[in-house]
């Protein structure tokens, strides 16, 4: 069987792509500028010196914040039977790749992990600024998946709405997490929320 390499790719994910049953979006923060750019350097470095981790992952995607401190990752899986079985293969439940970027870069504050599955999108069509996202996090005081799905549709049928008026992000896709409590916005384009600009991105390839 041919060897699974990592590609680097200088495309932004396709939050929508069919086979992409589970999404994971964190952040990191690194405190500076400078140590925000060490720190994407070295997950540069950790990936591309690497095999690709699993046949489950299907991308990885890492983006700069505008706030100058905070990483955002943004990693596409087949579903729960991959990640767990990639998590069941890791020695002591860690990744080579982080141990690496945290020698490289000291004291790095991992803000949270939210496990998500995509329930919609909106295509604005053209407009928004090209290579950015903007990352909306919305707790609902009913946690459920029904008050999930319904906090979406308005959320989309208020951008769709606004469209035509107001300039917004060029996508939006609605990411429910697993526990049932919380929103997420993943806005292409820029859009309400904390904004961030690609920095890399990768996916596997048959060598």
């Amino acid at each position: 069987m041919p060897a699974t390499t990592t590609l680097s790719t200088g495309t932004l994910p396709d939050p929508a792509r069919a086979d992409g049953g589970l999404t994971f979006i964190s952040t990191w923060s690194t405190g500076s500028p400078e140590r925000l750019r060490a720190t994407l350097d070295a997950v540069a470095k950790a990936w591309e010196t690497r095999p690709w981790p699993h046949e489950g992952l299907l991308s990885y995607t890492v983006y700069a914040g505008a706030d100058g401190a905070t990483v955002l990752h943004y990693s596409q899986w087949r579903d729960e039977e991959a990640y767990q079985d990639f998590f069941a293969g890791v020695a002591n439940g860690r990744d080579a790749r982080n141990t690496e970027i945290d020698a490289a870069v000291p004291g790095i504050e991992r803000l949270g992990l939210n496990k998500t599955r995509l329930y919609r999108s909106w295509d604005g069509g053209s407009g928004g600024e090209p290579g950015t996202v903007a990352i909306a996090l919305t707790d609902l005081e009913n946690p459920g998946p029904e008050e999930q799905r319904a906090w979406a549709d308005r959320a989309a049928e208020a951008l769709a709405g606004d469209a035509a008026d107001t300039p917004g992000p060029h996508a939006a896709h609605f990411h429910l997490t697993l526990d049932g409590k919380r929103v997420i916005t993943y806005a292409e384009g820029g859009g309400e929320g904390a904004r961030y600009r690609f920095a890399y991105g990768f996916v596997p390839s048959k060598a």
